[in-house]
């Protein structure tokens, strides 16, 4: 049973940091791109970062130089830190686990609550 477990979405003010993480199961990890994305009220859900087994990053430009995704190979975790929170980043993040190869193994989260206020 593959099972994508996200945990660390706040109440935060602008400026503010904070770390999401994702535990994964039930996947060979090292087969996955590990990927978080968001989704605002009224909006459609969108590409934030996302992290390849050894490490190639890819970044939304809206979040270029204040997040950072990571990858825990060793816990089949992956991480996303946020830096220098603003307004906008309001939105319910998702972990995502895609197949390097196959397309119809992408797997999704139940999501975690970031919500930016001043």
């Amino acid at each position: 049973q593959v099972e994508l477990e996200e945990s660390g979405g706040d109440l935060m003010q602008p400026g503010g940091s904070l770390r999401l993480s994702c535990a994964a199961s039930g996947i060979i990890f090292n087969f996955y791109t590990m990927g978080w994305y968001r989704q605002a009220p009224g909006k459609q859900r969108e590409l934030v970062a996302r992290a390849t087994y050894y490490g190639t990053t890819t970044y939304a430009d809206s979040v270029k130089g204040r997040f950072t995704i990571s990858r825990d190979n060793a816990k089949n975790t992956v991480y996303l830190q946020m830096n220098g929170l603003k307004l906008e980043d309001t939105a319910v993040y998702y972990c995502n686990a895609r197949h390097i190869r196959l397309a119809q193994s992408d797997y999704w989260g139940q999501g975690t609550q970031v919500t930016v206020s001043s």
